[in-house]
């Protein structure tokens, strides 16, 4: 799983480049039916990964949130790939530098390895079961580990989004106790939990299966959770519902 997991950060490294390549110029944004934006760097970097994983392995589907595949479902064995290009193509627009690569292999319903790299920072945030999770910048590849629940009395370091408020969310952090927020784009607010610089992240409106698969992937296997309000985990058992319930990540 660790050969396989290398590979992957590979073809997230070419999707990058693909990325930046467009980032550095002048770029038209379109708006798709479900009013969201995208650009051709969502579409660039898609080939790039769809062309990646299916000369890993051919056998097994793909979902990707800009489509170029027939999906038809998780193969015989419960795996399929599960690919947002482009996390973030808000902060991509606005060109705050807060978007990321996803690339996660689901197997009956988990996320059994993920893929989160930041093109502009250089910096994966990778993990694999049976392996572990790891950050990956310049000064190399180094394990990672939630910080666990904060002391009693301490702030709770709480990830926000940047782009999407809710109005619930205020009285969700009342009932958390005292917090300080760090507003952040895309999945990069799960590799900071992950790797113990930030405690929780609650997301209360809408998010898709590609938005969260590949970094639950690496909160869970840095000893965190990524549950429902209920508390049951995320789960990507019917890829035919794209859409995910409120959630919360949890570093401890």
């Amino acid at each position: 799983m660790d050969h396989l997991l290398n590979q992957v950060l590979e073809i997230a490294r070419e999707a990058g480049e693909a990325i930046l390549r467009i980032y550095a110029e002048d770029f038209e944004v379109d708006i798709k039916a479900d009013n969201s934006p995208v650009t051709a760097a969502d579409n660039a970097a898609n080939r790039v990964i769809l062309q990646g994983l299916n000369a890993l392995d051919a056998s097994i589907p793909i979902l990707s949130e800009e489509g170029g595949e027939k999906f038809t479902g998780p193969d015989g064995t419960g795996r399929y790939w599960l690919v947002d290009p482009l996390d973030g193509t808000k902060e991509f627009v606005k060109r705050n530098d807060e978007f990321t690569v996803n690339i996660a292999l689901i197997e009956h319903g988990k996320p059994v390895l993920g893929v989160v790299l930041a093109p502009v920072f250089n910096v994966a945030y990778i993990a694999a079961s049976g392996v572990g999770a790891f950050k990956v910048d310049e000064s190399g590849r180094y394990p990672i580990r939630v910080a666990g629940k904060p002391a009693e009395g301490a702030k709770w370091r709480v990830m926000g989004s940047r782009s999407h408020a809710h109005p619930h969310l205020e009285r969700w952090l009342e009932q958390l106790g005292p917090y300080d927020i760090l507003p952040m784009g895309s999945s990069l607010k799960f590799g900071i939990i992950a790797e113990g610089s930030a405690d929780a992240y609650p997301r209360l409106g809408p998010t898709s299966l590609w938005d969260t698969a590949a970094a639950q992937g690496v909160i869970e296997q840095a000893g965190g959770r990524v549950v429902t309000l209920e508390g049951a985990p995320l789960s990507y058992a019917t890829p035919t519902e794209t859409l995910n319930p409120s959630f919360v990540v949890w570093g401890h």
